[in-house]
């Protein structure tokens, strides 16, 4: 929103995790998302380094997963589920600790961009 000649335009948290999270998405060019928001480059750039540092690419909108059903020999197995994420395979045994799966996901996210 512009407020005007000389003035700076005010971006709310939900707007910019949006653009965020767009310039993110799988092929997307920042240069091209910042053009769509009409915006400089360099500063959605600094939104998407402070999103890095602070933690806050975890408040981007979630991605639904979609999984196809498991056979029933495998479910009965106890299998557990693989994971393709920024061209990597994370094999994810049952029982395994939420918090380090989180960690590693992030990681291998992280790794990614």
């Amino acid at each position: 929103m512009l407020t005007g000649p000389g003035h700076r335009r005010v971006w709310d948290e939900a707007t910019k995790s949006r653009v965020v999270a767009e310039s993110y998405a799988p092929g997307a060019v920042v240069l091209a998302v910042a053009r769509r928001w009409q915006m400089a480059p360099q500063q959605l750039f600094t939104w998407r380094r402070e999103a890095r540092e602070v933690g806050a690419i975890t408040r981007l909108p979630f991605v639904p997963v979609v999984c196809d059903p498991p056979a029933a020999e495998v479910a009965a197995a106890g299998a557990g589920l693989e994971v393709t994420l920024a061209g990597a395979v994370v094999r994810v045994s049952p029982g395994v600790d939420p918090a380090l799966l989180t960690t590693v996901l992030r990681a291998v996210r992280a790794s990614g961009s």
